[in-house]
């Protein structure tokens, strides 16, 4: 008994590790693909192109009801949009940003 206890607890770690991984990938691929697809559409901008992305890809399925989904948006805006220039669009610094405003909205709410 004690010995599936402990073969549930390890799958349940594995599983929440391959997730947390994932969600990092998914947030980079989804931020760079974004980003230059709107970039090279002529009058868009870097600022405006990684608004766009952000709100894409910081939560697929964020709702602007949400305290903590909108904390991050805005957080994110204002504090990682300069990240990214039309040369390159930083996903691996925006994402550390944005990380650091999940962290700030946590604490706030």
């Amino acid at each position: 008994m004690r010995e599936r206890g402990m073969r549930s607890i390890l799958m349940v770690c594995l599983v929440f590790g391959l997730l947390v991984g994932q969600s990092t990938a998914f947030f980079q691929s989804c931020y760079k693909g974004c980003f230059v697809l709107c970039i090279i559409t002529p009058r868009n901008s870097a600022l405006s192109c990684s608004v766009k992305c952000l709100k894409k890809c910081t939560s697929p399925f964020g709702n602007l009801q949400d305290t903590q989904y909108f904390c991050k948006l805005g957080c994110s805006t204002s504090m990682c949009t300069s990240l990214s220039s039309k040369q390159d669009p930083g996903e691996g610094k925006v994402e550390s940003c944005v990380d650091s405003c999940s962290k700030t909205c946590a604490t706030k709410n």
